[in-house]
C-alpha cells in the first residue's frame, strides 16, 4: 500500500492539529512556557479578545495541555491561573522547532525576540531529529516513511 492509497482520518498529525492548531493557541503556549500564568497578562501580551481568550485556555485545559490554578489577590475574588502540565511541556520542542524554523526563514533583521540558550554552557538549543539508536541530527533523505499499523485504505 502507497502513501496516497492511505487514508489520513486517524493521522496522528491531523488529531494534533485539532487541539493546539487553532491560530492563536501556540502563542499562548509560547508564553505559558516563558512564564505567563493569568488571563490578563495572556491578554495584554498577545493581544487578544476576552472571548478568544477564554475559548483557547478552557480548550487547552479541557486537553489536559495546560491546569487552571486557583488564586486570591488580598481583598479579591478567586481566580486562576494557568500552568503547563506534563504534556503541555512535551510540546515545548514543538515550539522550540518552529522558532528555529522561522528564525531561518522570516527572521527579524534586527534579531530574534527570544534567545535560547542552555543554562549550563550557554550555546544555542535547537531542535534535531535523531532515532531511537542515537544517530543523531538525521536528514530526511537518511529516513524511511511508510504507513504504519494502523493504517487502512482510503475508501
Amino acid at each position: 500500500m502507497t502513501w496516497l492509497e492511505v487514508s489520513t482520518e486517524n493521522c496522528t498529525v491531523q488529531r494534533t492539529l485539532d487541539v493546539v492548531g487553532e491560530k492563536w493557541t501556540l502563542p499562548i503556549l509560547r508564553d505559558a512556557s516563558m512564564g505567563v500564568r493569568r488571563f490578563d497578562e495572556f491578554r495584554r501580551h498577545i493581544g487578544l479578545s476576552e472571548a478568544v481568550l477564554s475559548d483557547r485556555l478552557r480548550k487547552l485545559t479541557a486537553a489536559g495541555i495546560l491546569k487552571s490554578v486557583p488564586y486570591q489577590e488580598p481583598g479579591s475574588r478567586v481566580r486562576h491561573e494557568y500552568r503547563m502540565t506534563r504534556k503541555g511541556w512535551d510540546l515545548w520542542p514543538v515550539l522550540v522547532a518552529l522558532r528555529q524554523w522561522g528564525e531561518a526563514y522570516e527572521g527579524d533583521p534586527e534579531g530574534p525576540v527570544m534567545d535560547i540558550r542552555h543554562s549550563e554552557c550557554g550555546a544555542p538549543v535547537r531542535v534535531v531529529v535523531e532515532c531511537a539508536g542515537e544517530h543523531a541530527a538525521l536528514a530526511p533523505s537518511e529516513v524511511t516513511v511508510r504507513p504504519g499499523p494502523a493504517a487502512h485504505p482510503q475508501p
